[in-house]
């Protein structure tokens, strides 16, 4: 404040913070800093490709690539957010049940799961909604949903 704010009785503001919010912040930073030292989710292992599927179509082969390897394969994509820590818990969790369900790096033990994993396409349950929106190129529309519906069923064989 110069002179003449003084001599017009002007004050200067100044907004603080509120003590509680303080606290606050500090506790969920520590939080967490806290929750980085839980060792679940930082490796992200690729198992080796022991036999991979054998897709009708380069095409098909694409879409599925884009919408299911990396929850449904040994080839998975591990972005950054998967090593922090409650995401790294939930990428690992989810990579881990996609993989026990079905996985294309290891298509020998199908055992028909490419008629389930059809289904789960048509009735809009996969790819998940949550994948799709950090993950946008995962998103099918009608047309690629029912190529990839199609070359699914067609090696159920």
């Amino acid at each position: 404040m110069g002179p003449a704010d003084h001599a017009s009785g002007r004050r200067e503001r100044r907004w603080e913070v509120p003590g509680w919010l303080r606290r606050t912040a500090f506790v969920g930073v520590a939080v967490l800093v806290a929750m980085q030292l839980v060792p679940y989710g930082w490796r992200h292992p690729n198992p080796p490709v022991t036999d991979g599927a054998a897709w009708p179509s380069a095409r098909a082969a694409g879409l599925a690539r884009a919408a299911c390897y990396d929850c449904h394969s040994n080839e998975t994509d591990w972005p950054l957010y998967s090593y922090i820590a409650p995401m790294s818990w939930l990428v690992r969790s989810d990579v881990e049940s996609g993989r026990d369900e079905l996985n294309f790096s290891s298509w020998d033990d199908h055992d028909s799961e490419a008629d389930d994993a059809a289904d789960a396409i048509a009735d809009g349950s996969m790819p998940p909604r949550q994948y799709t929106l950090l993950h946008p190129d995962a998103s099918l529309d009608a047309a690629e949903e029912q190529e990839l519906i199609d070359a699914l069923l067609s090696m159920d064989d």
